[in-house]
């Protein structure tokens, strides 16, 4: 019998991909020059005068080396989540990365779930707000399912939502959460809405 080392097991892992078997996730790793000003002038594209929140820096030095996570954005009403998630950094990983992002609301996401699985860089704005999908009498909670195919595929998340962690938790489950701790940078909005 042959010992097993890194070599032999790698060479079985290429074997066994004729079989369908792909144990690698096909993460996103973004490394984008100058992030901060490339958000700063998505902000003055479709803010009227912006305002530089501290948290934004945190966007930027995510863009500038996501270590091939996701980035869940959570807080408060009017903090710039949503332009900032799904208006501007699709522009960002297209320009730099030729990368296309799929953007879609909460509300819609338990009717294109299914489609929207396939996609391998999603925005999903607004989690929490829909409601639970119920097919042929299961419920199903379609955004517990993304996470988990997330993490296996290596899908590159950008999230938006108004609820806390722990409301997240009640919510979708601790193992949902977790699994979206794990695969996303996590970046807190405070603070009082921008909108006027």
């Amino acid at each position: 019998m042959v010992t097993m080392n890194i070599d032999t097991f790698n060479a079985t892992v290429e074997k066994l991909r004729n079989t369908g078997f792909s144990p690698d996730a096909s993460n996103v790793y973004l490394h984008i020059p100058e992030a901060k000003q490339a958000l700063a002038i998505g902000l003055k594209r479709f803010v009227a005068n912006p305002q530089w929140l501290p948290e934004y820096d945190l966007i930027a030095d995510w863009l500038s080396d996501n270590h091939g996570r996701g980035l869940l954005c959570i807080g408060h009403v009017g903090r710039g989540k949503t332009v900032i998630c799904a208006k501007i950094l699709p522009v960002i990983l297209n320009y730099y990365c030729h990368l296309i992002v799929n953007v879609a609301d909460a509300t819609e996401f338990n009717t294109k779930h299914e489609e929207l699985k396939q996609r391998h860089i999603l925005c999903i704005d607004d989690v929490g707000v829909e409601n639970e999908a119920i097919r042929y009498g299961e419920r199903k909670v379609p955004f517990a399912e993304l996470v988990d195919l997330a993490e296996k595929k290596g899908k590159l998340l950008l999230i938006t939502t108004n609820l806390t962690t722990a409301e997240l938790s009640a919510k979708y489950g601790a193992r949902t959460l977790d699994r979206l701790k794990a695969i996303t940078h996590v970046v807190h909005f405070e603070g009082e809405s921008l909108r006027r």
